[in-house]
């Protein structure tokens, strides 16, 4: 039982690295076509061709579901439910209180949610998939911290 708690908890802070890893890496690198439309509107669409970045992360979370169904990884469980509850954090930091696609958490401001909002104005500054910072999402750098 605790080693599933403790794993739960590991991946979910794990994946906070994972979406920075492929934010930069791969969202600003080879799949930057899927990306771009996130920094550049260049459709009228709520949809985002971005958005399947999300997919992709579901369907890693659903394997490890199964894995766990079909008694193959005892804590498939324990990993798909923290890549799920990192995915939903990341929708509602990201996609509700910070780009507001649901007019959400607007009056959220706090130091925390000021911080995270600065440090995502600052990667969204670069309109290209280069010269970009801040790829993270939760683990703000402590210089968006300042007034």
């Amino acid at each position: 039982m605790w080693i599933h708690i403790f794993v739960f908890f590991a991946t979910f802070f794990f994946m906070e690295f994972m979406a920075w890893f492929s934010h930069k890496y791969i969202m600003h690198g080879f799949l930057w076509v899927l990306h771009a439309d996130h920094h550049k509107k260049d459709h009228d669409s709520w949809f985002e061709r971005n958005d399947a970045f999300f997919l992709i992360y579901a369907v890693i979370s659903v394997g490890f579901f199964l894995l766990w169904q079909y008694d193959i990884l005892s804590i498939g469980l324990a990993i798909g439910l923290g890549i799920f509850v990192y995915g939903a954090t990341y929708f509602l930091v990201h996609d509700i209180f910070i780009h507001q696609r649901f007019k959400m958490f607007r009056n959220a401001n706090n130091r925390y949610a000021r911080a995270v909002r600065r440090a995502h104005k600052m990667h969204h500054k670069h309109l290209g998939k280069d010269q970009g910072e801040c790829f993270g999402m939760l683990i703000v750098p402590f210089k968006y911290f300042k007034k």
